[in-house]
């Protein structure tokens, strides 16, 4: 087959990059001269731990081994097995950990309950205040600035693929067929269009203006090196506000009694924090659902973020590099892991991941490669 994929983000790359081992030809096309979206705004992480039982659960587990897999054969994404801590200081978090813990699906997730000294034997970096901590034993990272890029270099390797960087799809003209803005047409077996957030114009044409999903935004920051390991991924309790994992009685006591800071309130924010294989520390995140979106990034959620890591790592963060906004997409139902839908004949539209999509992407791909027949 040959298969046409509009997108180079990480769900995109994921598309080709089963197709390509299905032995297809795959042409990419992209209308940066690289993916420069979400899939490069991200934190990296692969994360098991905070996903819905059932389905999303599912394909989270699936990725997780798809990205070892993949890790194994493309070295520059800097896939590493580091799971997750979220450190605990109240028995009200306390209390939503050993509902996590109580999960009948805790053991896939490699849940425990640890003492803060079990964790910082984990994670010595971790020396600062809290009682207690959730380890996640499933949860991974890779390099997001990177991993595209050595994805593409690996299949260009294959000799049944072509990049085509800088080129905006504007129509589709017959089955399988799009046309670019250089007025060429692509034609394959099959179309897939991974545009991320971009939602507008040729998505909003195909798929209608009831598309079921909506753009979020949020603000992250990295930092200059740490100096030493951070050995696993962080989180904060506030995550458990956001993550379906860890909806419970527990999680609605913890609401009633124990009320996030204003900022986080405000910003919709939770800690979470991986560190580069540099060495530096990304951290975010906030979320923004109202449109039109602030052009502009504030900075109290970073002085929110920056006292919270401090107070886990008992030291001061070393200096703050870089600053960044993202968009992504994210279905209105949240329920949904993605929103699939085939547009025309021999086209079909795969976005809506939200924040599932570098964890889920691998799997997403793999269904949709499935349910297509590749």
């Amino acid at each position: 087959m040959r298969v046409i994929v509009v997108g180079a983000g990480v769900v995109g790359t994921m598309h080709a990059w089963h197709a390509v081992n299905r032995g297809h030809e795959v042409v990419q096309i992209e209308r940066e001269s690289e993916a420069r979206g979400a899939s490069l705004r991200n934190f990296g992480q692969i994360w098991v731990s905070g996903r819905a039982g059932g389905e999303e659960l599912e394909t989270a587990l699936r990725a997780r081994e798809l990205w070892e897999d993949v890790g194994e054969q493309v070295p520059g994404l800097g896939f590493r097995p580091c799971g997750s801590l979220t450190p605990l200081r109240t028995e009200l978090e306390i209390a939503v950990a050993e509902a996590a813990v109580a999960r009948p699906d805790a053991a896939a997730r490699g849940y425990k309950l640890l003492t803060a000294g079990e964790a910082r034997a984990i994670n010595p970096a971790l020396r600062g205040d809290y009682v207690a901590a959730l380890w996640c034993e499933r949860d991974a990272a890779v390099e997001p600035r990177t991993a595209q890029l050595a994805l593409k270099q690996k299949l260009e390797a294959s000799g049944r693929y072509t990049f085509l960087g800088g080129r905006e799809v504007r129509e589709v003209v017959g089955t399988a067929s799009v046309r670019d803005d250089h007025g060429d047409v692509h034609t394959g077996d099959a179309v897939i269009l991974c545009t991320g957030a971009w939602l507008g114009g040729l998505v909003r044409e195909l798929a209608g203006p009831e598309l079921p999903v909506r753009r979020v935004r949020l603000q992250m920051m990295q930092t200059d090196p740490l100096g030493e390991a951070l050995t696993t991924s962080v989180a904060d309790a506030d995550s458990f506000r956001y993550y379906p994992a860890y909806r419970s009685e527990a999680l609605d006591a913890l609401n009633a009694g124990q009320a996030q800071a204003p900022t986080a309130a405000e910003h919709r924010m939770q800690l979470l924090m991986v560190q580069r294989k540099d060495g530096g520390l990304t951290i975010g995140d906030t979320h923004e659902y109202e449109h039109p979106f602030a052009f502009d990034v504030v900075e109290e959620p970073y002085e929110h973020l920056t006292r919270v890591v401090e107070s886990f790592l008992g030291r001061p963060l070393p200096r703050i590099r870089h600053r960044w906004a993202g968009v992504y997409a994210q279905c209105t139902d949240t329920s949904r892991v993605v929103h699939r839908q085939q547009v025309r004949d021999g086209v079909w539209l795969v976005t809506g991941p939200g924040g599932r999509g570098m964890t889920c992407s691998p799997a997403i791909a793999e269904t949709t490669a499935n349910e297509l027949g590749w």
